[in-house]
């Protein structure tokens, strides 16, 4: 296949692991609906299993022989999911440096660039759409209204209601819960970020979207995971919109997640609204100083 893309591998063992011994497996199209990626990539993905010899391929007729084992398939280091995919192909493209507001966004031209269904690109631009920054048009197109400094206040008013009432929650978890291990673990990844800041601070912005993540899962609510997944998209990709002084601001915020982490840590509620306020206080500022372009609107 000509491009042996992330979408590519990522279905490939989605669809790998559910395979199941001298089963008969549907048409190309069946296969690309089921998987939401497109017809070449599930043929690519049929290709491969022939050659693996873990299905047979004579024309129309697929049966299963074997099932693949954890040799067949591609390392997880190598995968995304279809969703992280299309985030981050959407968001290189709005954010690029000749995107401004107006810019049409195609569907079909985006789910080509991907390599994945069209289905499923119009689903996240749907999911992404009630946030106001981009609007339907007819024909499978999109425009992008634009960032502006109201939006982004707006943001992060919203991020700072629901990040209070998460960590609060996440503070009150019993210690036997599997979060205060994934805390531990990432508080262990700063450490180590931090202590070759100058070669790792660009991939800050991928361990903040963990840290933030994990923190609003303790707040088991559903309305807050939903809405803070499309919050977190922006929050994250913030980072590469400026990159002036992008080492010192990156290593700024790791220490204020070592304090924040050690509040948590504390179980102590006033710490940890303290750290959580200092913090977000901290992201809003960083996310305005991030769209000089629109410094001078009236929020």
């Amino acid at each position: 296949m000509a491009r042996q893309n992330t979408v590519f591998k990522e279905a490939y063992n989605r669809y790998a692991v559910a395979l199941r011994t001298d089963t008969a497996l549907p048409s190309e199209p069946e296969i690309a609906a089921q998987l939401g990626v497109s017809r070449s990539t599930a043929r690519a993905i049929l290709t491969r299993l022939s050659e693996e010899g873990i299905i047979r391929w004579n024309k129309r007729q697929k049966i299963v022989l074997r099932q693949p084992t954890d040799h067949d398939l591609f390392p997880s280091e190598e995968t995304d999911s279809l969703h992280d995919i299309i985030e981050r192909s959407f968001m290189q493209r709005i954010l690029a440096d000749d995107a401004a507001p107006g810019m049409q966004i195609n569907e079909l031209e985006l789910a080509r660039e991907i390599g994945t269904g069209t289905t499923s690109v119009r689903e996240f631009l749907i999911r992404f759409s009630r946030f106001g920054l981009i609007e339907k048009r007819p024909n499978s197109h999109w425009t992008l209204k634009g960032f502006t400094r109201e939006f982004a206040l707006e943001l992060a008013d919203v991020r700072e209601m629901f990040e209070l009432h998460s960590a609060a929650e996440f503070g009150r978890l019993s210690r036997d819960n599997q979060s205060w291990a994934d805390l531990a673990a990432i508080r262990d990844e700063h450490h180590a970020m931090l202590a070759d800041i100058n070669q790792r601070f660009k991939d800050f912005s991928v361990l903040d979207e963990r840290f933030h993540l994990l923190i609003h899962r303790a707040s088991k609510n559903r309305f807050i995971a939903d809405f803070y997944d499309a919050i977190a998209i922006v929050f994250h990709y913030h980072y590469q919109w400026n990159k002036a002084a992008a080492r010192e601001r990156n290593e700024r915020a790791i220490h204020e997640h070592l304090d924040y982490i050690a509040a948590l840590e504390s179980g102590d509620q006033a710490a940890i609204e303290t750290a959580c306020r200092a913090h977000l206080h901290s992201a809003r500022q960083t996310l305005l100083q991030s769209l000089p372009q629109i410094a001078t609107e009236t929020a």
